[in-house]
């Protein structure tokens, strides 16, 4: 076989495995060859989900294949010189190739399947486009006005029609459904209403890891295609889509079809999946492979240096940093501000890795600790301190295949207060060991400092405890999903731990405080209790002390009028005198007798004012004859004894007045 072609095939199989991240160079020769060394085929059968495709100029092609001259017979069909290839943004692997051999980029175009009723209708918009356009062409291809259309099926929810298509980061292949809530369906449209039950129901799957042997009950919404399916069980079976083997799909089914579409069985479906084995490790090694892909060290000197192609070594691996693939960093250089940086660490952290990511607190390392620490028992969790280094090769690989795995984002979220640093500039390195040293001590601090760049990103589990914080666990960039949720469920075991103790603690800390405020409040109402009873007392003295000094003043009143009316009486007459003499007997009501002479010329009113100055006043008492019975009270006061018939004597009697 000529050199040229034995070069040509090594470019191959570098730009295939720079593309898709293969380490095997025998699968990758075997992907080569099941595509007929075709490599934008072979790259774009690999990662179908990735955004953009590639593309491929088959008169360029052609061409440059003539450079390599005639293959041998013996030989396996030799690859065709190395196409142009356009890396997309999503592939931050591939290389980038001299512009002369640069297909100019399209638009990127976005593959829309929407539903309504017992219509399909594929929609093929630019990524620029908008959500109201969409809605737009399905109004001329429908005959339904946008107004009483709702377009439903994205992954955040419902959108507004002025949300751009790029700002959602889709797949080149999506799965729509409309819904018309005000169009009431025809006769014509009951399978289409069938499926709109169908597509907002939920199917359980029952997934069986055949490697793993364990069965997973997961449950999707029917509006869930396929190929989310997969990439959802990708985070627990841990391998990648394009490495999966299924079985139980219906044969009609597609990944870009939705679950109620595809024909599976509702409301239960059973489906196995394993990892699909390499082509490349079922062939047996013939002489044929041997010249592809070997070459000896005498020959090293023939095969032409990378950068004829105008790539360094280390950009053909991804770990370049070219202008054209330079990344915005995560956190700015020098920040002041905690929070701004954060907050720029987030935004930047949505952009390349999607929404699904853990809940980054946003405030300061001490606000981090206090939210988790410091709270009541029930309420503390661990503190998750996520390091992120832009020059470790494992960065980009943790941060979209770990932490912004469902189950790692869930378990984060629920458990934990999640704090990230980006530590790729040497001042914000510098600043975070600061804060570490402060709050953690220089422990916390030289631990970080002993890893090296290639071990990044890490994640520092931290507890908090009565007297210190304590680091439980560091972990690496090189782990697994499955490895890594082990961590951090042994980290809450011990947080668990260590927290139910803290609770029983603070339960019987709690109780002794509510026996000492019950009793302080105990003792507060009995001391209010006295307090009241004594003033009760005390008003009730006083009461009787005003009402003792009114009787004292009216009974000192009623002396006084009864001394005055006792002074002013005339002179008790003689028995023997000239003028009539009228004697008079009054009984009073405890039986005593006043007896008492007047002349018979004298008034009534003298009578009153005499009885008055014994103790019984005209006002309370009345004055009465025996017989006949009169009421003396009654009759005029200036009338004499005479006139009332009180002469010579009389006995009266004194009574009180009702």
């Amino acid at each position: 076989m000529f050199v040229c072609n034995e070069l040509a095939c090594r470019r191959y199989v570098f730009l295939a495995d720079a593309c898709t991240g293969i380490d095997d160079i025998a699968e990758a020769i075997t992907l080569l060859e099941l595509n007929n060394w075709d490599l934008v085929a072979a790259i774009n059968g690999v990662i179908p989900q990735e955004n953009g495709i590639l593309q491929s100029n088959l008169s360029s092609v052609a061409s440059q294949a003539n450079i390599y001259g005639t293959r041998s017979q013996a030989a396996p069909a030799a690859p065709p010189a190395a196409p142009a290839v356009a890396s997309s943004s999503s592939s931050a692997f591939c290389p980038a190739l001299p512009s002369r051999h640069i297909v100019e980029r399209q638009p990127r175009m976005l593959n829309f399947r929407v539903e309504y009723r017992q219509r399909t209708v594929e929609v093929v918009i630019e990524e620029g486009s908008v959500v109201g356009e969409i809605k737009q062409i399905l109004e001329t291809e429908l005959q339904v006005p946008v107004s009483k259309m709702q377009l439903k099926g994205w992954k955040s929810g419902d959108l507004s029609d002025s949300i751009v298509l790029q700002s959602l980061h889709l797949p080149k292949n999506n799965s729509l459904y409309v819904l018309t809530p005000e169009i009431t369906p025809t006769a014509s449209t009951s399978q289409n209403s069938v499926l709109q039950e169908s597509l907002n129901q939920n199917f359980l799957l029952v997934i069986s890891h055949r490697e793993a042997q364990r069965d997973y009950n997961l449950n999707f919404p029917g509006s869930r295609t396929i190929q989310e399916v997969k990439r959802n069980v990708s985070d627990l079976i841990n391998i990648p889509v394009r490495h999966q083997q299924w079985e139980g799909w219906p044969a009609s089914a597609s990944d870009s079809m939705t679950l109620a579409a595809s024909g599976i069985s509702y409301p239960c479906h059973h489906l196995g999946v394993c990892r699909r084995s390499s082509p490349a490790n079922t062939r047996e090694p013939t002489e044929e492979c041997a010249d592809v892909h070997m070459v000896s060290d005498s020959e090293g000197d023939d095969f032409e240096d990378a950068s004829e192609f105008g790539v360094e070594e280390s950009e053909m691996f991804g770990m370049g940093t070219s202008t054209g693939c330079r990344k915005a960093p995560l956190m700015p250089e020098n920040t002041e501000n905690e929070v701004d940086a954060l907050l720029h660490f987030t935004a930047e952290f949505t952009t390349r890795y999607g929404e699904c990511h853990p809940v980054f607190f946003i405030g300061t390392l001490e606000a981090a600790s206090q939210e988790a620490f410091y709270g009541k028992a029930r309420d503390r969790k661990l503190l998750a301190i996520y390091l992120h280094n832009d020059e470790s090769v494992l960065g980009n690989v943790f941060c979209s295949q770990m932490m912004c795995a469902d189950s790692i984002v869930s378990y984060l979220s629920q458990n934990f207060i999640t704090w990230a640093w980006d530590v790729t500039k040497e001042a914000n390195k510098a600043r975070l060991l600061t804060m570490c040293t402060r709050h953690f001590g220089s422990v916390v601090a030289q631990t970080i400092r002993t890893y090296k760049t290639d071990q990044f990103p890490l994640l520092l589990i931290v507890m908090g405890k009565r007297t210190s914080n304590e680091v439980l666990n560091v972990i690496q960039g090189n782990t697994t999903v499955d490895e890594l949720m082990m961590r951090l469920m042994g980290a809450m075991e011990i947080f668990t731990a260590q927290q139910q103790e803290d609770i029983k603690d603070e339960d019987e800390r709690e109780a002794r405080e509510m026996v000492k405020r019950e009793q302080d409040e105990a003792y507060q109402l009995s001391l209010e209790a006295d307090r009241k009873k004594r003033e009760a007392q005390e008003r009730e003295q006083a009461e009787q002390l005003r009402l003792q000094q009114i009787q004292k003043e009216a009974d000192d009143e009623k002396e006084a009028i009864r001394l005055s009316l006792e002074h002013a009486l005339p002179p008790e007459p003689a028995e023997e005198g000239g003028e009539p003499i009228s004697k008079l007997r009054i009984r009073t009501p405890s039986g005593e007798f006043l007896v008492r002479r007047f002349l018979g010329s004298t008034k009534l009113q003298v009578l009153f004012d005499f009885v008055a100055s014994k103790g019984y006043p005209w006002e309370d008492f009345k004055l009465l004859t025996t017989f006949p019975r009169r009421n003396i009270t009654q009759l005029d006061p200036a009338s004499s004894l005479l006139e009332a018939k009180l002469f010579p004597q009389e006995t009266l009697f004194l009574e009180a007045k009702e």
